[in-house]
Parts: structure tokens; C-alpha cells; sequence
């Protein structure tokens, strides 16, 4: 298993659902499990209805955990997608 903190830098969308439909296609092209902590809450990358439960703006901090196969390459591309 990889942990890695992350700060979002992506720019801020006034609507969160897109946002959270391409976090969830991000997360989807890796085999590994790959969750995110922020505050009190741990959400599957993967679910749509656990990203939409969240609403991540820039700046804020968090732990992402991959666990797989490809979770080096799965923690650099969810990385990449925060910093776009």
C-alpha cells in the first residue's frame, strides 16, 4: 500500500458533480483500490457517490492510498489530476 498527502491545486469548478465524474474515471484506469482521507471522512476514489460527498477545493489537503498492482503509477496519476 502507497499513502501519499496531497494538496489540490486544481482550479475551482462552481459545479462539483463534473469534477467528481472525472476524479472517478481517473481512479477507474488503475486495478488498485485507491481511497482518499479528508478531515473525518475516507471515500473510494472509485464511487461516484462517494466523491460527490465531498467537495474538494483548492488548497485542500489530503491522503491518498492505493493499494495494487499499479498503485505507483495509480498515486502519480490521481497526483497529476489534482495539480491540473
Amino acid at each position: 500500500m502507497t499513502t501519499k498527502k496531497m494538496t489540490v491545486n486544481m482550479k475551482e469548478n462552481s459545479e462539483n458533480k463534473p469534477m467528481a465524474a472525472m476524479f472517478v474515471q481517473v481512479a477507474s484506469r488503475y486495478e488498485s483500490k485507491i481511497y482518499l482521507e479528508l478531515q473525518d471522512k475516507r471515500i473510494n476514489a472509485k464511487s461516484i457517490m462517494g466523491m460527490m460527498s465531498i467537495a474538494l477545493t483548492p488548497g485542500d489537503e489530503l491522503f491518498v492510498s492505493c493499494d495494487g498492482n499499479d498503485e505507483t503509477e495509480a498515486i502519480e496519476g490521481i497526483e497529476n489530476f489534482l495539480q491540473a
